[in-house]
């Protein structure tokens, strides 16, 4: 490893623990990064956390004229070669990291960027607000993987010179030639698209009947709004499944009951009782197994709710598109190394 090298490494290292250890950027093991380095591509492993950087060995070398081959040829469904002897496996978006022509590429769910990708009208949005220095395109939601590379490398084909790619109902990708181009980047996007969060009352919610057994208020104050505030619960229903990470770590649907009484009615013999209960009024309650990646998720839903108007209009995943991410081995691998 030359001096060069060591020190991207490093810097890329120390902007992961950085943006991994702020929930408006990074949410559990969320989001990925990733560098170039002759003919290897460092990609952050399947599963792992960017706060962890500092810490853990979290990247891993791929072959990168094997994919850029495989993307020539239009094949979106090759499998990474891995370098070396990790034992760790590349993220489901190593293919997008190879798309991009720039050296430093990161990966994110930003809650001020997808506050706005949730929304029908993102794309005018991004027009009236990001400022013309910054050379962007926009991809409709496709599952993670090979069916959102081909869509990204078509839209790169239109616009090969771009630096961000907005995909709906996901994340932002964004090229630089180092670490501190990748973050001015970034800075310019959430400063251009930050929304003052709505107004709310944090407070406990009164105390649960202890009859429910294992359940407990969710940690999170805040979170207890998607009960108390009329508004977010009645998007519970029909605004749940906004992008891959909510479905895959918070379930395809929410558990809202109007009391503790509707919800005992319904679960009388239920075999196996939701994870996640929001009881209108009350609170948010959880089971012990609700892990900490899903508690990330679960704020991170909260953010995206609060930094909508009461009039804004959200696209929700259908049922295909939810159904395709809870029947996918690679998402199945992710979420157990996160229990």
């Amino acid at each position: 490893m030359n001096n060069i090298t060591g020190t991207l490494r490093a810097s890329i290292i120390k902007y992961c623990t950085t943006i991994g250890s702020d929930p408006l950027f990074v949410q559990g093991a969320g989001g990925n990064v990733s560098w170039k380095e002759g003919n290897t591509l460092w990609i952050k492993a399947s599963g792992t956390w960017l706060a962890e950087a500092a810490e853990k060995d979290i990247f891993v070398p791929v072959y990168l004229p094997h994919l850029r081959a495989a993307i020539e040829s239009g094949d979106f469904s090759v499998t990474p070669e891995v370098r070396g002897e990790s034992i760790l496996r590349p993220s489901i978006e190593t293919l997008l990291h190879a798309l991009m022509p720039n050296r430093v590429v990161v990966h994110l769910h930003a809650i001020e960027i997808l506050a706005y990708l949730v929304r029908d009208n993102c794309q005018t949005d991004f027009q009236s607000l990001v400022d013309e220095s910054i050379k962007w395109t926009i991809v409709d939601y496709h599952k993670p993987g090979a069916a959102l590379a081909t869509a990204v490398s078509a839209a790169l084909v239109q616009k090969p010179n771009v630096d961000v790619v907005f995909l709906k109902n996901h994340g932002v990708v964004i090229g630089g030639a180092d670490v501190a181009e990748v973050g001015h980047i970034l800075n310019m996007l959430t400063t251009a698209l930050s929304t003052i969060p709505a107004n709310i009352c944090s407070k406990s919610p009164p105390q649960m009947p202890t009859a429910l057994g294992q359940y407990a208020p969710a940690q999170d104050a805040d979170v207890h709004q998607l009960a108390l505030n009329a508004d977010f619960f009645n998007r519970l229903d029909t605004d749940w499944a906004l992008y891959p990470d909510h479905v895959v770590f918070l379930g395809a649907r929410s558990y809202v009951y109007r009391t503790w009484d509707a919800f005992r009615e319904e679960n009388k013999i239920e075999s196996e009782l939701p994870e996640l209960v929001f009881i209108h009024g009350v609170g948010v309650f959880v089971m012990p197994t609700f892990s900490k990646a899903k508690q990330a998720q679960l704020r991170c839903y909260f953010d995206i709710l609060t930094r909508q108007k009461f009039h804004s209009s959200i696209q929700a995943l259908t049922n295909m598109q939810i159904s395709e991410l809870l029947s996918w081995d690679a998402e199945q691998y992710r979420i157990n190394l996160s229990r």
